[in-house]
């Protein structure tokens, strides 16, 4: 049997990445994501499975943002035994990240039930920490550029995509083809990760596309940063920065100790309200072989890349509460970056009314989410309830963006040293698919097509 390519997440839509690679013997998925954003998207993570985790073989995991690795404890609920493959900087990881969107989960299902706000009696939750400790428990870890046999018959590698730390481009030979897969490509030039690597060949291609229709800003790195500072120390307010636990935190560390060191902003109070941050912020020290020249050099000398002069962390639910009575300037760093939950909700429902606030968004907000609705101009944001006013500043910046824009995609394509059959375009909105298709097409001259969500295609 010829080997067959089933998009069953990512398709269409910028999350819920996952893609079934078969050839009638063996069958295996490149990522297991979690839907996020709209309804609409969310309850397809509670919907039957589209594939018998039973029947499956292995995973081969890109990296552990759970848009990519979320949905690995309900695999594993549902039967799945194999291996599931990936770096040892996304090992470690998911380690943190899986157990706590477990907490998450059964967290949200007690508040449903103590306050009877769920359609379903009892409230369930999508997955325990149980099978959290289960998937992790399956996790096999291969170092980069490493051949390895996910099974019997299949060769696959992974190759540095430079999105976050542990984040692999997808190499898996089977039935003859050679698939390649990016994951989240990540930048060229930005500060603490690597540039991503070069892939020679492939014979089907899977390329995302989240920032496919535009160019980041060619502006300073920290310049929106710089300005945020500035204002909350001129209005004595709070800056609110949402920022995903991994990979977004951890830049934002960085540049502000390096603002900071150019005495391009002063010295405010830092707190960094995210446990699974902290805990990553750790991890990222521990794996200097992903590290940038520039990160390496910073921290020469026992110095300490991600601390500011006045930096803070909040550990406990207790830490993050005593924020309440503090008075500003000063600035808060919690997750979830696209404020769809987490402990940067309690801020901003009690910090939005105030003119004093700042808040900076600084990576991708996906559609329904509470962080595109402020960054569109919305003047009221439900929460917990009820509608509160927005009367912050809010600013962004896509300069912080960990995936590639349009041209860097387009120049990482043009390392190909044989293009590929075809290509695929994947995870991301139909408007930003649509366009890095047109340009593949016109600019590279290669068969190129959008992915179809449940679509089968023979390899």
């Amino acid at each position: 049997m010829s080997p067959a390519l089933t998009f069953l997440g990512a398709a269409g839509t910028v999350t819920g990445s996952q893609h079934l690679l078969e050839d009638g013997a063996r069958r295996l998925i490149m990522d297991c994501g979690l839907f996020q954003g709209l309804k609409e998207l969310r309850l397809r993570n509670w919907a039957p499975p589209r594939i018998d985790p039973t029947a499956l073989d292995a995973v081969l995991l890109s990296h552990a943002h759970i848009d990519h690795s979320g949905a690995l404890p309900r695999l594993v609920r549902g039967g799945f035994r194999g291996p599931i493959n990936c770096t040892p900087g996304t090992a470690d990881l998911l380690r943190v990240m899986l157990p706590d969107a477990a907490h998450l989960q059964e967290e949200e299902a007690d508040f449903n039930n103590r306050h009877g706000t769920s359609k379903h009696d009892p409230a369930l939750p999508l997955f325990t920490a149980d099978d959290a400790e289960r998937a992790l428990a399956q996790v096999k870890t291969v170092n980069f550029d490493e051949s390895f046999a996910p099974a019997p018959g299949i060769e696959a590698r992974f190759t540095a995509s430079g999105h976050i730390l542990g984040a692999a481009l997808i190499q898996c030979r089977i039935g003859g083809r050679l698939v390649v897969f990016t994951g989240d490509l990540g930048r060229y030039g930005v500060p603490i990760m690597r540039d991503p690597e070069p892939v020679p060949e492939a014979d089907v291609l899977l390329v995302e596309s989240t920032y496919g229709d535009r160019l980041h800003p060619p502006d300073d790195h920290a310049e929106t940063l710089a300005e945020a500072v500035g204002r909350a120390a001129a209005t004595r307010g709070w800056l609110l920065i949402p920022a995903f636990a991994v990979g977004r935190a951890q830049e934002i560390l960085y540049d502000l100790r390096r603002l900071e060191e150019a005495h391009r902003i002063p010295p405010l109070p830092v707190y960094l309200d995210s446990p699974m941050a902290i805990q990553a912020t750790g991890i990222y020290a521990t794996h200097p072989e992903e590290h940038d020249d520039a990160l390496r050099e910073a921290g020469k000398g026992g110095k300490r890349p991600f601390a500011t002069r006045r930096i803070a962390v909040c550990k406990s639910v207790e830490d993050s509460k005593r924020l309440n009575a503090a008075a500003g300037p000063g600035i808060i760093i919690a997750g979830s970056g696209m404020a769809t939950g987490g402990r940067i909700l309690h801020h901003l429902r009690r910090l939005l009314p105030d003119e004093a606030t700042t808040v900076v968004f600084v990576g991708y907000q996906a559609v329904g989410t509470r962080g595109r609705l402020l960054r569109d101009g919305a003047r009221t944001l439900k929460m917990f309830g009820e509608a509160v006013p927005v009367r912050a500043r809010i600013m962004a910046s896509d300069a912080y963006s960990a995936h590639a824009d349009q041209g860097e995609i387009l120049r990482w394509l043009r390392g190909f040293e044989r293009p590929p059959t075809m290509t695929y375009v994947v995870h991301g909105e139909p408007p930003a698919a649509r366009a890095l298709r047109d340009v593949i097409a016109r600019d590279l001259d290669w068969p190129v097509a959008v992915a179809e969500d449940g679509r089968r295609v023979v390899l």
